[in-house]
């Protein structure tokens, strides 16, 4: 009589460990659990990456002084040459010898905004470069993608 009472308790406690199991792993799977554990994950790879930046900037700043020292600079030299000269902005005008765009070039011969050509649709697609209106001409009779089959 006691060892089946033994056995089923035994038993019963095991379905209960395996179901609690079950049901937790089960709620860490959703998808909002998976969600804020992503987001933990990211918060600690930042704050890795942010911890290895520091290190790496105090390196950094401790090589340069052993540079500094080495080299015998003080601090006003070597701060004189740290700086760059500022970059130009875009809006500058290109340097002579440098061709703009055939746009551009139009826009800056008209003084301002583009105009568009006399007799010509704004929305129409533009010309060919070299000016032709290849729509005027005949197909070539020996092109290659020629398929008149009727000879």
């Amino acid at each position: 009589m006691f060892r089946r009472a033994f056995w089923f308790t035994t038993g019963a406690a095991a379905g209960v460990w395996a179901t609690t199991k079950v049901q937790r792993k089960i709620r860490s799977l959703t998808p909002d659990a998976l969600a804020l554990r992503a987001a933990d994950k990211a918060v600690e790879g930042g704050n890795r990456l942010r911890e290895f930046a520091l290190d790496v900037r105090a390196g950094m700043v401790q090589r340069e002084s052993e540079l500094k020292d080495a080299l015998g600079l003080s601090a006003g030299e070597a701060e004189r040459f740290r700086e760059l000269p500022a970059a130009q902005p875009a809006s500058v005008a290109p340097q002579r010898g440098k061709s703009l765009p055939r746009q551009q070039r139009r826009k800056r011969q008209l003084g301002g905004a583009l105009r568009p050509q006399a007799g010509r649709n704004p929305q129409a697609p533009p010309r060919d470069p070299d000016g032709l209106d290849h729509q005027d001409q005949p197909p070539t009779p020996n092109h290659p993608n020629d398929r008149n089959e009727d000879h």
